[in-house]
């Protein structure tokens, strides 16, 4: 990793909680600044619970990996593993089998380390695993850097889809990275 104190790995039952006390310090800086301080809480309350998080841990169908620096998570990423939910996502996606990178929040004293980065080669590499030819993500078309990010990082924008957060509906990209030409 680009951050030499970091240490990569799956993520284990054991890390519900450290997992959403980091969700509740990094899903607020990814929101746009119109939501609510109170709607972005609800959130992380309803969504990203130790217990949701427990739950996300239990699920087969889901891969959750960490990065920890100086014995505390500095960022994670989820991977859904199967065809999306959402259809505006599924009607937008350009290659199939494929996997969600659901998640991928980075705390911001970890910031431009190489931490995000690494999490997300981990969950592509992990997806590519169990045969997706693309991994697709839905990302905020407000939230620039993590948009720039994407870019670097291979996925292309290829539609859109609604994402609710407290009262708004929220517009975001669904960004697609091919894996193989299949």
């Amino acid at each position: 990793m680009t951050d030499r104190t970091s240490a990569l790995r799956p993520a284990v039952p054991a890390d519900a909680a450290a997992l959403h006390a980091l969700a509740a310090v990094t899903f607020p800086l990814a929101c746009p600044a119109h939501v609510s301080a109170a709607s972005a809480a609800a959130f992380v309350a309803a969504e990203l619970s130790a217990a949701r998080f427990a739950g996300y841990l239990a699920d087969p169908e889901r891969e959750l990996f960490v990065a920890e620096a100086a014995g505390a998570l500095a960022g994670y990423t989820m991977l859904v593993h199967g065809e999306p939910a959402d259809a505006d996502a599924a009607a937008a996606l350009t290659v199939r089998p494929t996997a969600e990178l659901s998640k991928c929040y980075v705390h911001p004293d970890h910031f431009g380390t190489g931490v995000a980065a690494d999490l997300v080669a981990a969950s592509v590499a992990a997806a590519a695993r169990r045969g997706a030819a693309a991994v697709w993500l839905g990302v905020n078309q407000q939230n620039a850097r993590a948009n720039r990010f994407y870019d670097r990082c291979g996925f292309a924008v290829v539609g859109h889809k609604r994402f609710r957060v407290g009262d708004n509906l929220e517009e975001d990209f669904v960004r697609e990275r091919v894996l193989t030409a299949g």
